[in-house]
C-alpha cells in the first residue's frame, strides 16, 4: 500500500490530505509568478472537468504582471487549490508589497496549506530534506528547500537528486530548465516568468503539459537557473 506522509502537528494543521478517488484526475501545476495569460492558456490546454482536480505548488504570485488575476482565477473555481509558497509568505509576513491584491486575497492566502497530498503524493513549494523524516520539517523547510549544500542555495546536489521516496513529492521554487521528472521527485518550475514555460503533470497519464507563449517578464541569471540531470520530452 502507498504511503501517507506524517507530519509534526504543527505541519499536519497545515496540511491538506486528498482523497483522490474522488476525483477522475489529478494535474499539478508549475510556478505561475503573476502570469494570468500563461495560467489561462494553460488551463485551456489542460481543459479540466468539473470532476478533475488542479493543484499548484504555490508561489502563483510576485515577479509577473497580474497577481490579483492570477490569485482570483484559482478562488473563482471549486477545483483548483493551491499550497502556499514562500512568496505567498512573504506577502503574508508583510515582507513584500501585496501588489495588486487586496485584504481579502490575503486572508485567502494566509488560509492555505503548506502541503497537500493524496495516497502515495505529496505536494509542497520547495522539497524536502532527505537527510530528516517528515516529523522534523518546519514550514521553512516545505517551502525553501533546495541545495543539500549548507548556504548554498543553487549549488547542487539537490535535495531531489538524493531522495528516494516513499511519497512521489510534486514541486516548485527551484526554476528549472526543463522539469524535473522522476520516480519520487517531479519539478514543474519551467520558469514562465522568465522567459520559459509554464508547466503541468497529468497524473493519470504521468505526462508533462507545458504552455509557452514566447515572453519574458523577468530576467534571471543562468546560475539560478538548474538544468536536470535527466531532461524529459513534454507534450
Amino acid at each position: 500500500m502507498a504511503s501517507t506522509p506524517q507530519f509534526s502537528d504543527a505541519i499536519e494543521a497545515q496540511h491538506r490530505r486528498v482523497d483522490a478517488d474522488e476525483w477522475a484526475n489529478i494535474y499539478v501545476v508549475g510556478d505561475v509568478h503573476g502570469c494570468l495569460d500563461e495560467l489561462d492558456a494553460l488551463l485551456a490546454r489542460l481543459d479540466p472537468g468539473d470532476d478533475e482536480l488542479v493543484v499548484f505548488v504555490g508561489d502563483l504570485i510576485r515577479k509577473g504582471p497580474d497577481n490579483g488575476g492570477v490569485v482570483r482565477r484559482v478562488r473563482e473555481m471549486p477545483n483548483l487549490v493551491t499550497i502556499r509558497g514562500n512568496n505567498e509568505e512573504k506577502v503574508i509576513r508583510g515582507e513584500k508589497d501585496p501588489d495588486g491584491l487586496d485584504d481579502s486575497d490575503v486572508e485567502w492566502m494566509r488560509s492555505l496549506p503548506v502541503a497537500i497530498s493524496w495516497e502515495g503524493a505529496l505536494v509542497v513549494h520547495g522539497g524536502v530534506d532527505p537527510r530528516k523524516p517528515l516529523s522534523e520539517h518546519s514550514v521553512d523547510d516545505l517551502q525553501n528547500t533546495r541545495s543539500l549544500v549548507p548556504g548554498g542555495s543553487y549549488d547542487p546536489p539537490y535535495w531531489f537528486e538524493e531522495y528516494e521516496g516513499p511519497e512521489r513529492v510534486f514541486f516548485g521554487h527551484t526554476v528549472l530548465d526543463s522539469a524535473v521528472h522522476r520516480e519520487y521527485a517531479v519539478g514543474l518550475d519551467t520558469g514562465c516568468v522568465y522567459g520559459g514555460k509554464l508547466t503541468a503533470i497529468d497524473c493519470s497519464r504521468d505526462a508533462l503539459i507545458s504552455v509557452d507563449l514566447g515572453r519574458t517578464v523577468q530576467s534571471r541569471k543562468d546560475s539560478k537557473i538548474v538544468i536536470p540531470p535527466r531532461a524529459t520530452t513534454e507534450e
